[in-house]
């Protein structure tokens, strides 16, 4: 497309946004619960708005090529991105559930399920791809020189005798089953030359051309009747074109068009750092003297005035409220004296706040101010920003077009224009305050001028202190912590994978069954959604971590082969993060004793933060947490890490882009307390529906090769492998498309049959198992035992809702691993 159409793109995104903005801020309060339904219809239509708005912006910033637009574009789709996380965690509190029905709202909005779509920011893995590549080879270094890379497997030579004894059986083998079939297809020549020599006599020829014509005729018209199908399919789009080739071809051009605009924009990128050290530095050549000259003369004609006013000269104003930028404010002396007396009031009641008198009368309305700006949106004053931003910058008739994509140095100069001032004023603070200290010495004859202090703290104990980690590795370098890490096994190279492998398709029938008291299982889909909007576009960008709901870590529990591990390396490729392996099977007999444990943790969060964004991951994740560690695994200590990695977890704030994530199949066997404790969000993976299975059997299968669907009954295969996890009908498709298969398919097609026999040999996953992920041992007692622990509806819905017996049912209808509901997280 052209940089025409982009525009035009961007300036109907901001026409949306425009009218999103008139319905911000959205209502913080609790809505009543006769209201809740609707409450949830519209906080559900501004998440698909918003996520409809931050798909546009993505393919904005991906190929707009001036630099100057892109920032500002850059600006925005951080901004949509954490907006649609605010509303994640308010559709989590008011519909109880991590996991949300929202096709009657789609329907409403003339909306696709593809729109709920939730897309990844094309600039996590771009800007990351020189890291990523660096990362890789480091890795592959320090094997290569520790000698622990993977060793080719070693090839036994044989002596003569025993390689011509195994050749020997070989062939006779072979030669057996030869022989077998020869006789078997013998033995069957046989038996139907006698029945046909039987049934010869029995029909006349006339029966005989009957019988010919009536197989002739039905066979061409299925044919015709399958030919005419297959035409009406094309036509609506439902099945790709027989030509792959041209396909194929549009699709490179376009990819191809794509790569030229991302040069284009590296281009323009580099002549705009240029421009900007070459216009700085004019600024602050010619410039530079005006201003410090002007702000001096500001500074001491505010002296003067102060000094008129009060009979003494003020204090100066210290560089952590912005230095004499205080007194370029367009204010009086007496505004400004007083501005400054409230900060330091301010201050001084931060540092000695416990230890003070506090006025009865201020106390209540500080404490509702605090809690409206805990609810308050911190997405949505960026938002307004940037679209007043686009309007006054790029929305003006009167403002150039750039054809060329060029800069504007207009812009440029501005921008650093107030950088320069902002370096200028730290260099005149420090002399005007020498300068201050001078006039005090001529004129009010003092050396110095004591700080007042307003307000004395009265004895008493000391409060405590938060403590701070203490470095148990001050004098190491990140390289070498890093590479013994590696050495040790406990930093991997995370597989390639994208979360668009993650087949899975949308539950359609959400809503119809919940109208009906039935609480639907989620999908794969409803899954792969969840793990971006918690993990990859909170890890992705250092602007959304910081000011997002802070998510530290997740639990994926389900049972084995449902892709869980696959997913937690699907969010080291999108987010580009390291992964560091906590597993009990892999911290097995490495750094022994508490010192060494507290060593090994150490290094692992620490290396974390340097190199963040990161993933911890800790497989079967159960065992962490056992209530009774099994004899056959005392010896691997797998509950060793549980105190230490609680404390650690706890310890992650806002800007430190690390993840831990969890992988489990069998949390009921866990405390599950503890394993609450330590995971925010844990998230059920369900078993593939219909539809999922469906999409999963095509989506392997057409891997090798388009036309091998057409000859399939695929309706058939997904019926028959209900039950099945995902990762066994990959396998059942990999163990038949052999080699050897691959080249028969030109002489025999591909039919449905051949995946039965390995589905055969698996077993399925039974109720049973089922059950027992959805109701944990310790969530069996029953619904008073729940309600004497007494914290899951205070934590849930709040003080409120344990007078509510209503929502307290509600609360405990459904207990297994997906949301509030689906999770005891709450207990």
């Amino acid at each position: 497309m052209s940089e025409g159409t982009y525009q035009r793109l961007w300036a109907a995104t901001h026409q949306t946004l425009g009218e999103l903005l008139l319905q911000e801020p959205f209502p913080t309060e609790p809505a009543p619960e006769r209201e809740q339904d609707s409450f949830f219809y519209k906080l559900a239509s501004l998440f698909l708005h918003y996520l409809a708005m931050m798909r546009r912006l993505d393919v904005i910033y991906d190929q707009m090529v001036q630099p100057q637009k892109r920032r500002l574009v850059r600006r925005l789709l951080d901004g949509v991105a954490g907006r649609l996380l605010e509303l994640k965690e308010e559709l989590v509190q008011a519909d109880l559930s991590e996991y949300h029905c929202l096709d009657h709202v789609l329907q409403d909005l003339k909306l696709t399920p593809a729109d709920l779509e939730i897309p990844i920011p094309k600039y996590f893995m771009l800007e990351q791809g020189k890291v990523l590549q660096d990362r890789e080879a480091l890795i592959e270094e320090i094997m290569d020189r520790l000698g622990r890379r993977r060793r080719k497997t070693v090839v036994k030579i044989l002596p003569p005798s025993e390689a011509i004894a195994m050749i020997q059986r070989a062939e006779r083998a072979r030669q057996g089953r030869l022989r077998a079939k020869f006789m078997r297809e013998i033995r069957k020549d046989v038996e139907r030359d006698q029945r046909m020599r039987e049934r010869k006599c029995e029909i006349d020829g006339n029966w005989a051309a009957l019988i010919i014509q009536k197989i002739w005729r039905g066979f061409l018209r299925r044919r015709k009747i399958k030919q005419e199908r297959m035409l009406e399919m094309k036509f609506i789009g439902m099945i790709p074109s027989s030509s792959e080739a041209e396909h194929s071809v549009i699709m490179n051009r376009a990819q191809n068009r794509e790569e030229l605009r991302r040069q284009r924009q590296q281009e323009k990128e580099m002549e705009y750092q240029e421009a900007v050290v070459e216009i700085r530095q004019q600024v602050k050549v010619k410039e530079g003297p005006d201003m410090q000259e002007e702000m001096k003369k500001q500074i001491r004609q505010w002296f003067i005035e102060c000094h008129d006013l009060t009979g003494h000269f003020p204090e100066y104003p210290s560089d952590e409220i912005g230095g004499s930028s205080v007194i370029f404010s367009e204010k009086m002396p007496q505004q400004v004296k007083r501005e400054l007396d409230i900060i330091d009031e301010e201050n001084f009641r931060k540092k000695w706040g416990d230890k003070l008198p506090k006025k009865k009368e201020e106390e209540k309305p500080k404490k509702v101010e605090e809690d409206v700006e805990q609810k308050a949106s911190k997405f949505v004053p960026i938002l307004n920003e940037g679209h007043k931003e686009y309007h006054t910058r790029w929305a003006s008739p009167n403002v150039q077009t750039f054809p060329d994509q060029d800069f504007n140095p207009d812009m440029i100069r501005i921008a650093e224009k107030k950088e320069v001032e902002a370096e200028i004023r730290v260099q005149v603070d420090k002399l005007m305050r020498q300068e201050l200290q001078a006039l005090r010495l001529v004129v009010d004859k003092e050396i110095t001028r004591p700080q007042k202090t307003r307000f004395r703290a009265k004895k008493g104990k000391k409060g405590k202190k938060k403590r701070q980690e203490k470095d148990l590795t001050p004098d190491r370098t990140l390289h070498s912590l890093y590479e013994e890490l590696v050495a040790e096994g406990l930093i991997k190279k995370s597989e390639y994978v994208r979360l668009s492998d993650y087949i899975g398709d949308y539950l359609y029938l959400g809503s119809i069954l919940k109208l009906g008291n039935t609480e639907p299982m989620p999908s794969l889909f409803d899954l792969r959604q969840n793990v971006i909007l918690y993990g990859v576009l909170r890890l992705g960008s250092a602007e959304i971590h910081a000011l997002a709901p802070h998510v530290r870590s997740i639990l994926l529990a389900g049972p084995s082969g449902t892709g869980k591990k696959m997913l937690v390396n699907a969010v080291c490729t999108e987010a580009g993060a390291n992964l560091f392996d906590l597993s009990p099977e892999n911290i097995k007999g490495k750094y022994p004793g508490k010192a060494g444990l507290q060593l090994m943790m150490h290094m692992v969060f620490k290396v974390a933060r340097l190199i963040q964004p990161s993933v911890i991951w800790i497989g079967n994740a159960e065992k962490t947490f056992y209530k009774k560690v099994p004899k056959d695994e005392k010896r691997m200590e797998p509950k060793r890490i549980k105190k230490d990695l609680v404390k650690a977890v706890r310890q992650l704030q806002p800007g430190d882009r690390i993840m831990l994530i969890g992988t489990s199949n069998q949390p009921q066997v866990a405390d599950i307390n503890g394993l609450c404790k330590t995971y925010q969000r844990i998230l059920m993976v369900p078993q593939p529906d219909y539809a999922s299975r469906y999409l999963l059997w095509r989506h392997l299968i057409e891997s090798y090769g388009k036309f091998l669907v057409n000859r399939m009954d695929l309706t058939a295969l997904t019926k028959v492998s209900d039950g099945y996890t995902p990762g066994v009908i990959a396998m059942a498709v990999h163990s038949v498309m052999t080699e050897r298969r691959k080249i028969q398919l030109v002489s025999r097609p591909l039919k449905s049959r051949e995946f039965l026999d390995f589905l055969a040999k698996k077993d399925p996953i039974y109720e049973e198992e089922k059950e027992s992920l959805k109701v944990p041992e310790t969530l069996e007692t029953g619904q008073g035992g729940l309600r004497k622990k007494g914290r899951i509806c205070k934590k849930a819905f709040g003080k409120e809702t344990q007078r509510n017996p209503l929502v307290r049912e509600a609360c405990f209808g459904e207990r297994s691993f997906c949301g509030f509901r689906a999770s005891p997280r709450f207990i």
